[in-house]
């Protein structure tokens, strides 16, 4: 099994009404086929009343295993129903990679 449906597998535990989980790899100087680099977009009741840094620990809890292994970087983007309703419902878009091959 893939990381990013581990990944989605995972965070079926906050009981999402929206879930992405996007690969980005592909933007970072990786090997192809990569599975290091995720953004994160979900939508969950259970994040009602939580500040950001708490909705990020519950992630970070969930993925524990893969945050210390193979996930490099993950990019969360986390609210509650009505938070992505005043919203728009856009999922943020990613910035350029900044790392590189160390040149």
């Amino acid at each position: 099994m893939g990381i990013q449906v581990i990944i989605e597998d995972k965070l079926q535990a906050l009981e999402p009404t929206s879930l992405r989980v996007e690969n980005e790899s592909h933007m970072h100087s990786v090997p192809a086929n990569s599975e290091t680099h995720f953004k994160v977009t979900l939508v969950s009741s259970r994040f009602q009343g939580l500040m950001p840094v708490k909705r990020h620990q519950q992630i970070y809890a969930l993925l524990a295993d893969e945050l210390s292994g193979p996930v490099h970087a993950l990019a969360l983007h986390l609210y509650t129903p009505e938070e992505w309703q005043v919203r728009g419902q856009p999922r943020p878009d990613s910035p350029g990679c900044r790392g590189g091959s160390g040149s």
